[in-house]
């Protein structure tokens, strides 16, 4: 029986000429597992599944970390670029002086 199994095995691996993958099984279904085999592949399977959770978590927070980064420095780029173009403080600049040459021409008057 041995000798059976050794050429099945090698059977299978020949058609491609690559090692032999692990097959998928369903652990409710096969018979010759003991309910700590199936407790332990249930728990492997929910690591890996947290994994795989995990990795897709970190590029969609990367994505959305750039994205609010990208915002808030154009906010900001925005903000200097508007005020280095306004010049209300040189209109009040201009109304105050304008009122304090308003007053000293009214005070001498007085």
């Amino acid at each position: 029986m041995a000798s059976s199994d050794s050429t099945a095995g090698s059977k299978m691996a020949e058609p491609r000429g690559e090692a032999a993958v692990a097959r998928r099984i369903d652990p409710a279904r096969e018979p010759g597992l003991s309910p700590e085999q199936r407790r332990l592949m249930a728990e492997v399977e929910r690591v890996q599944r947290q994994r795989a959770l995990q990795r897709r978590l970190r590029g969609r927070n990367a994505l959305l970390g750039i994205g609010i980064g990208a915002v808030v420095l154009g906010i900001y780029g925005y903000t200097f670029y508007s005020v280095s173009q306004e010049r209300f403080l040189d209109e009040l600049e201009q109304e105050a002086e304008a009122a304090r040459a308003w007053a000293r021409d009214k005070s001498p008057a007085s």
